[in-house]
């Protein structure tokens, strides 16, 4: 069956960086685009980032664009998300989300706290 495991979320300060990690398993990962989407407290899923397939081209939403860098490898079935200036407002739980937008099959979330 699909899996999606998402790490490499904590406790950054504001500024700081994190690297996000999806590693996918039980489908043909280099088949299907891949997203980032997070849910932040009170809010609601909000899409993050987009890659294709294979990766030629990438997506972002206006408040991570030139912040945040989206990439993958298929050969290891893994997605990034290298996360720079960070900010109090990325504060949220991040999703690996299989296929395009924030709405396909998702793991389990890795937490992101921005604070100082």
């Amino acid at each position: 069956q699909v899996l999606l495991v998402e790490s490499g979320g904590g406790l950054a300060q504001p500024g700081g960086s994190l690297r996000l990690s999806c590693a996918a398993s039980g489908f043909t990962f280099s088949d299907y685009a891949m997203t980032w989407a997070r849910l932040a407290p009170g809010k609601g899923l909000e899409w993050v980032s987009s890659i294709y397939s294979d990766g030629s081209d990438t997506y972002y939403s206006e408040s991570v664009k030139g912040r945040f860098t989206i990439s993958r490898d298929n050969a290891k079935n893994t997605l990034y998300l290298q996360m720079n200036s960070l900010e109090a407002e990325d504060t949220a739980l991040y999703y690996c989300v299989k296929g395009w937008g924030e709405r396909g099959y998702r793991g389990q979330g890795t937490q992101v706290t921005v604070s100082s």
